[in-house]
């Protein structure tokens, strides 16, 4: 299905706003553990009474990529939201997470490819699924999830990675896997 012409090349994602039982919980773990600023702080009327917000920020372009509102029922017992994603600068950066992770305990730590990124799922105060990732320069068809050997120097690790990703179906390199949704968005000439 192509995109509207109009909208294709005008939308991208920019930011994320949840519910939260504790908001200054929330907004400490995500500032120490994640390194976000808080960019802004208050309150605001809604129909089910004052709601309070902090927003939260890694981008000085960007006021906000995550806001934390309160309200989410404590009786709640789905949450809708599969993960929050945040991507990494590079697979050591992804790494010494998953290390400063492990120091500090976090829930449910654990370090996958999918062949087309490596990353490191865990859990918020709250059970909110977080994922750190980093692309590979590869494609395979998914969904694919296979735990890693995180620990293992970033070289080997891309090697054991790569060898790994050339074994599943769809390998290719990245950029074709682009240039073929690129056509199929229909964004190319």
């Amino acid at each position: 299905m192509r995109h509207p012409d109009v909208l294709a090349p005008q939308l991208r994602f920019s930011h994320i706003g949840f519910f939260v039982r504790n908001i200054d919980q929330q907004a400490v773990f995500y500032k120490e553990v994640l390194g976000f600023t808080e960019t802004d702080r208050g309150t605001l009327p809604t129909p089910s009474g004052e709601a309070r917000l902090v927003f939260l920020s890694r981008d000085p372009d960007e006021h906000h990529q995550i806001v934390l509102v309160s309200g989410r029922p404590s009786e709640q017992h789905f949450n809708v939201i599969n993960q929050i994603s945040l991507k990494a600068a590079s697979l050591e950066g992804l790494q010494a997470l998953h290390r400063e992770l492990q120091r500090r305990k976090v829930g449910e730590l654990i370090a996958v490819t999918h062949g087309n990124a490596v990353s490191v799922y865990f859990r918020d105060p709250e059970g909110n699924r977080i994922e750190l990732y980093v692309d590979t320069p590869w494609y395979v068809s998914q969904p694919c999830r296979v735990e890693v050997p995180i620990d293992l120097p970033a070289d080997e690790l891309f090697a054991w990675i790569e060898a790994h990703a050339r074994g599943l179906e769809g390998f290719r390199p990245r950029a074709q896997w682009r240039a073929e949704m690129a056509a199929r968005m229909g964004l190319t000439p």
